[in-house]
């Protein structure tokens, strides 16, 4: 359920559902955005959180009051998550060595095994939260508690294209070479961001991801296939 409706400036409204980060409250976000998206009621742009919504309008078009009229109608309450069709991308990831450097240290700090982390990460069916950061940057939710690791304490200058990460209690793969500052366990070849491409940013915000396991070779050939667009991305129902 909506929690409050504040002003955000003089054409922006936020909205903000129950203090906790959770699949429904998540819904519940995405639901709200939903039903707002459609022409003719004055909104311009909406940008949604892990538990909030961030909805710019034209004033010229409508107003605050008459918005949160309209947004206190659309209330999408409490949505199960659970019970939805989940659509799944299959995300090829070759873990550990040099595509993966921070995970040798985390089999110490964790006190795991490298194959046992591998299978907690590429076990877990996780949910888009957000988009940011980087245009195709992932938050994704539900990492496994066993395998959560800090930050680094000086974040790297550069961190490759499709490197996949831990931060905390999430997990992530970088869409572009950028700095940053989570635990590297592995890489895709599959392009989270590709401006060149119809759709530009590969997955949306709640969607779903499931890591797969795969070897060097079946990474290369799968990073040819990438360049060479003739790679057929794989889904999965959950």
């Amino acid at each position: 359920m909506i929690s409050t409706i504040s002003p955000s400036g003089d054409r922006a409204i936020t909205v903000e559902f129950e203090n906790e980060i959770n699949e429904e409250v998540n819904a519940e976000v995405y639901a709200l955005q939903e039903s707002l998206d459609y022409p003719g009621n004055g909104i311009v742009e909406m940008v949604p959180t892990f538990r909030s919504l961030l909805i710019f309008y034209d004033p010229n078009l409508t107003g605050y009051h008459r918005l949160t009229k309209l947004i206190r109608m659309n209330d999408p309450g409490r949505v199960s998550a659970a019970n939805a069709k989940k659509k799944v991308l299959i995300v090829p990831c070759l873990y550990g060595g040099e595509s993966g450097e921070d995970l040798a240290g985390l089999t110490r700090e964790l006190q795991l095994s490298e194959s046992e982390i591998i299978r907690l990460h590429s076990e877990t069916t996780y949910r888009i939260y957000m988009m940011g950061f980087l245009p195709g940057f992932v938050y994704l939710g539900g990492l496994n508690k066993k395998i959560w690791a800090p930050r680094l304490k000086t974040p790297r200058t550069l961190i490759p294209e499709g490197s996949v990460g831990i931060g905390g209690n999430q997990t992530g793969v970088y869409p572009i070479g950028s700095p940053g500052g989570w635990r590297l366990i592995g890489r895709t070849p599959l392009k989270f961001y590709d401006p060149n491409r119809k759709n530009a940013i590969l997955c949306k915000a709640g969607e779903y991801i499931k890591f797969q396991p795969v070897s060097e070779r079946e990474y290369i050939k799968i990073r040819s296939d990438v360049e060479a667009d003739t790679w057929k991305t794989e889904y999965a129902e959950a």
